[in-house]
C-alpha cells in the first residue's frame, strides 16, 4: 500500500501542475479533483496520466509557439536588413568619394607626369642624374623610363656606375611586366 501512494501523489501533482499551466494559457480551467486517484487494484482507465495531459498540453500551444516563433524571427530579419541596407547605403557613398578621389589623383598624375618629363627633358644631364641618383629607385626609374632614349641615355651615363645599373635593371622588369601584361590581357 505505501508504494502505491508514494507512485500516486507524484502523479497528481503533475496532473495539477500541468492543469494549472494550461489554465495560465488561458485553455482549460483548473479544478481540484473530486476524488483521489488511488487505485489499488491497478485499474485506474479514467485518470488521465501526467504524460497525456503533457501531450494534450503540447499540441494545444504547437500552433500559437510556432507563430510566436516566426514572428520573433521575422522581426529579427526585418531589423538585419534594414541594417544591411543602411550599410550599402553608406558603402556605397564612400565607394562614390573613393572613386572622385582616384579620378581626381589620376588626372593630377597624369598632368604632373607629362610636366616632370617636360623638366627632366630640358636638364643638363649631370643636374638630373644628382637629382636622380637622391630619388627612390622605382620613381627614378618611371621617370627615365617615359624620357626619350637620347635624354635617358645621357642622365644615365653622368651617373654612378652601380646606380645606373640598379635603374636600368628595373627598368628592364618593368619594360617585362609591361609586355607580358600586355601578351595576357
Amino acid at each position: 500500500m505505501r508504494n502505491s501512494i508514494k507512485r500516486v501523489r507524484p502523479a497528481i501533482a503533475g496532473v495539477a501542475l500541468v492543469v494549472a499551466l494550461t489554465a495560465a494559457v488561458g485553455g482549460v480551467q483548473a479544478t481540484e479533483p473530486t476524488e483521489p486517484v488511488s487505485d489499488p487494484a491497478g485499474t485506474a482507465a479514467s485518470a488521465p496520466t501526467v504524460a497525456t495531459v503533457t501531450a494534450e498540453y503540447c499540441n494545444n500551444i504547437v500552433d500559437a509557439a510556432a507563430d510566436a516563433r516566426f514572428a520573433r524571427q521575422a522581426a529579427a530579419l526585418s531589423v538585419l536588413e534594414r541594417d544591411i541596407e543602411e550599410r550599402l547605403v553608406r558603402l556605397e557613398a564612400k565607394r562614390a568619394e573613393y572613386q572622385d578621389w582616384l579620378d581626381r589623383r589620376e588626372k593630377f598624375l597624369k598632368t604632373a607626369e607629362e610636366g616632370l618629363i617636360a623638366i627632366y627633358t630640358q636638364m643638363k644631364p649631370d643636374a638630373a642624374s644628382a637629382q636622380l641618383s637622391i630619388m627612390q629607385e622605382m620613381t627614378a626609374a618611371a621617370i627615365l623610363s617615359k624620357l626619350p632614349p637620347r635624354t635617358a641615355s645621357a642622365i644615365l651615363n653622368e651617373m654612378n656606375p652601380a646606380k645606373a645599373a640598379q635603374l636600368t635593371n628595373i627598368m628592364a622588369g618593368l619594360a617585362d611586366r609591361t609586355t607580358s601584361q600586355r601578351n595576357s590581357g
